[in-house]
């Protein structure tokens, strides 16, 4: 094996520095909100936390305008944060032991749509070998990388390397897109509706490649989604979000089989169902969420909500741990002595 056919092998070359069972990335009350003029902001992300644990993937959920787009570009550092902090791995993103370069080769992300990602201008092989080019590698060893990863998902070089984005298929470019964002070697990859534009055939196909991608190359994924099947099949843990918040974060199947938050309830009831005699007869949710510009006050959701008492309108819920320790949930039904009357009962000390 030739030292050029070693070096096009996408290795993660960065150092574990907080062990397996420290979270790689933890945002700490990141907020972004977007200026209208006159005073008024879109509070697209709000204080939101969350930790992304090594190895595992983070499915995120919630309506269209929840801010988990947003949130993605900030963890990717797209947009920067109006408050809040990211520690990657321990170390400050964009801080003196972590600047933004060096953090974004360690994470790279892949956009929903495929060919808007790509520069019409360059052959594939170019669009992947470009990364690695910009941070030192040589042209030489670039191309050969991307020709490397161009096989790794499943494009056989000899045909694809040299042609341009229009002459693929959504499927062939999305894997080029996954190609490019492997190229140098990430340990995080943030996937952002990936996967929605796809076929169900090739959608499961690329599911496929980035289960195995993950595995070999020792990858923690972000994933974002509408569709809560394919969010189901792909993580280990789901996000909850809600009008810029985090409402409810849980290992995927005890969240699926068992949900707390009443949002979480109603987004998985709206997911269609193969059985004739569970059809959903009635809407889940009632109404639009509210204006992200001027959102209601305590907690965000009771003006949908069912359950909601005159706590919920006054008092905003925290993120709490419940159970024994592996769900976190932002209801007042969850929270004993909450002043919710389906609030548990405060424990009495002995």
């Amino acid at each position: 094996m030739t030292q050029d056919t070693v070096d096009a092998t996408p290795q993660q070359t960065h150092p574990d520095r907080g062990g397996a069972g420290t979270p790689l990335l933890q945002a700490k009350t990141l907020t972004k909100h977007f200026p209208l003029g006159g005073g008024a902001v879109v509070r697209a992300v709000d204080g939101v936390d969350f930790a992304v644990m090594k190895g595992e993937t983070l499915g995120v959920v919630g309506e269209s305008g929840c801010g988990k787009s947003t949130t993605a570009r900030v963890v990717m550092q797209l947009i920067p944060q109006d408050k809040g902090e990211m520690l990657f791995d321990g170390e400050i993103v964009g801080g003196q032991a972590l600047t933004l370069k060096d953090y974004r080769r360690q994470a790279q992300m892949v956009f929903q749509d495929s060919y808007a990602s790509l520069n019409p201008r360059l052959t594939i092989e170019d669009s992947i070998a470009f990364g690695p080019t910009v941070h030192g590698v040589s042209k030489a060893n670039a191309v050969l990388k991307a020709r490397d990863l161009l096989q790794r998902v499943g494009l056989d070089p000899a045909r694809f390397a040299a042609r341009y984005p229009h002459e693929l298929s959504g499927g062939q470019r999305q894997r080029v897109n996954i190609a490019r964002a492997l190229a140098l070697g990430p340990r995080l990859v943030i996937l952002d509706e990936a996967v929605s534009a796809l076929d169900k055939s090739v959608e499961a196909q690329v599911l496929n490649l980035l289960a195995d991608l993950r595995e070999e190359f020792g990858l923690t994924y972000i994933f974002i989604s509408h569709d809560l099947n394919v969010v189901r099949f792909i993580s280990d843990r789901v996000m909850v979000m809600y009008l810029g918040e985090v409402v409810e974060i849980g290992p995927v199947e005890e969240l699926y089989g068992d949900p707390r938050h009443p949002y979480t309830r109603a987004l998985l009831s709206a997911m269609p169902s193969m059985d004739p005699d569970n059809r959903t007869m009635e809407a889940p949710l009632a109404g639009d969420p509210p204006n992200p510009i001027n959102p209601p006050e305590g907690c965000r959701f009771h003006p949908r909500c069912p359950h909601a008492q005159t706590v919920c309108a006054k008092v905003k819920p925290v993120l709490a741990t419940v159970g024994e320790g592996a769900r976190q949930v932002a209801c007042h039904m969850q929270v004993p002595g909450s002043g919710h009357s389906h609030a548990p009962a405060l424990e009495v000390a002995a």
